[in-house]
């Protein structure tokens, strides 16, 4: 994480503050690294570098695989900061280092603070990634422990450890983010950012962009065409890929539906009638999500061996799952959208006779279909990435492309697995892409 945090607000100080040459471009080369898998990283890593294990392997994959989930908040962060703070710390006397130092970087606290929190759950719950360079973590020890020995007891002790883990990453996060105000308080507006000039230093610090470009796209890109390119025509096994992706899409489609409208009325409530039990509903919703998928996994598959047996691995379980897992993404989109929604067409349309559900459907609900629709996008991106949960609860015959790029690659056949890994990674750049564009028009850029 620390060297996550370093690499992102530098990057998002270079694209975003400096005259960095083609500084668009690299933002977005920052940003595409979210559109591959972790364990595609980690796939293309190791058939590149067979003896890359250990400790190393793994922080070299994981800071390439999740950068940008501090890149995002911090180079928006930046987008919006009010340059005259900066120009009235230079003017009492202090260098450009100084001004960074003192005045930029506790502006970006709240930024690095939810990024770091975000890159740490995920390294908490990744399991493919850590599989393919042979590095140990709770999340690959309970997987091994079920799928081995289904050894229950040692699998749900070491899913307490890993759960009290990202509670204690909840509670840092709280601690070191504090409550100060970062607003900006007085009248007018925030005049437009000045670049910084970087001179001779416009060729060192290029030198950036480009190795982190080339670590976490060139890589994983290089090494999928190779394998397509030496597997040939013989890999494109049209009947089992469409297979896979018609079971994905469905699995996907699905799961964000399911998610979406589990969190409609919790976001309704969130912002027509907020409270303490609406609070602490809501709070529950993001502890639950912040999980890692193979604690939740293996929650219901002691729920449904020990109560409800006839459930154990059907499509209603996994499901169940995927609300579970990704409800906070949809919830974040909804809440947004209804807020957004006034509350007068709510009662206008109940002044003209309509039955408050009517009323609610006509005005609000429809009001908030483009927040819903991106919602039901994160959620499906995130369970067509999903492979710990999917193993271990959905029925038998379920193929997933991440699971059929998992089943290839454990055979060591690299090139049968790399068309699932150029579909996985083709569905997820569209939405990567809305990503960063919905990011820079927020900041009014």
């Amino acid at each position: 994480v620390p060297i996550c945090i370093v690499l992102s607000v530098a990057l998002a100080w270079l694209t975003e503050r400096s005259s960095l040459p083609g500084a668009r471009l690299w933002a977005w080369l920052s940003v595409a690294p979210l559109a591959i898998p972790a364990f595609v990283h980690s796939y293309a890593w190791i058939t590149l570098v067979p003896g890359l294990h250990g400790l190393w392997a793994g922080v070299l994959v994981s800071v390439v695989a999740y950068f940008p989930f501090l890149y995002l908040p911090v180079a928006a962060a930046l987008r919006r900061l009010d340059p005259a703070l900066e120009d009235a710390a230079a003017a009492v006397g202090l260098g450009p280092w100084r001004v960074f130092r003192r005045v930029v970087l506790p502006q970006l606290r709240l930024a690095v603070c939810g990024g770091s929190l975000l890159v740490g759950l995920h390294l908490l719950a990744e399991y493919g990634l850590y599989v393919f360079i042979r590095f140990d973590t709770f999340t690959t020890a309970i997987v091994d422990q079920f799928q081995s020995t289904f050894n229950g007891p040692a699998a749900n002790m070491l899913a307490a450890v890993l759960v009290t883990c990202c509670f204690v990453l909840l509670g840092i996060e709280v601690l070191v983010r504090g409550e100060e105000r970062y607003a900006r308080v007085g009248s007018g507006a925030a005049r437009q950012q000045q670049r910084t000039r970087l001179g001779r230093a416009t060729i060192p610090c290029l030198a950036l962009p480009v190795v982190t470009a080339l670590l976490a796209l060139g890589v994983p890109f290089v090494t999928i065409g190779r394998w397509l390119v030496a597997g040939g025509a013989d890999v494109w096994r049209l009947d089992e890929i469409g297979l896979a992706l018609g079971q994905t899409l469905f699995l996907a489609l699905a799961g964000a539906l399911l998610a979406t409208i589990a969190a409609m009325p919790m976001a309704w409530i969130s912002i027509r009638a907020p409270g303490p039990l609406q609070r602490l509903l809501e709070g529950c919703n993001y502890i639950v999500g912040s999980l890692p998928g193979v604690v939740v996994a293996l929650a219901l598959v002691t729920i449904t061996v020990r109560i409800a047996l006839p459930l154990y691995q059907t499509l209603f379980t996994i499901l169940v799952a995927y609300a579970l897992m990704f409800l906070p993404r949809a919830l974040i989109s909804l809440r947004a959208s209804i807020a957004q929604a006034p509350v007068e067409l709510e009662r206008a349309a109940a002044s003209l006779g309509r039955t408050p559900l009517r009323a609610l459907w006509s005005t609000t609900i429809r009001l908030s279909a483009p927040g819903a629709a991106a919602g039901m996008a994160l959620v499906a991106l995130g369970i067509m990435n999903e492979l710990t949960a999917t193993q271990m609860l959905a029925p038998n015959g379920t193929r997933t492309l991440a699971m059929a790029f998992w089943a290839h690659s454990g055979e060591i056949d690299y090139a049968s697995a790399a068309p699932y890994a150029l579909i996985m990674v083709a569905m997820s750049l569209p939405l990567t892409w809305l990503l960063y564009v919905q990011s820079k028009r927020m900041a009014g850029r």
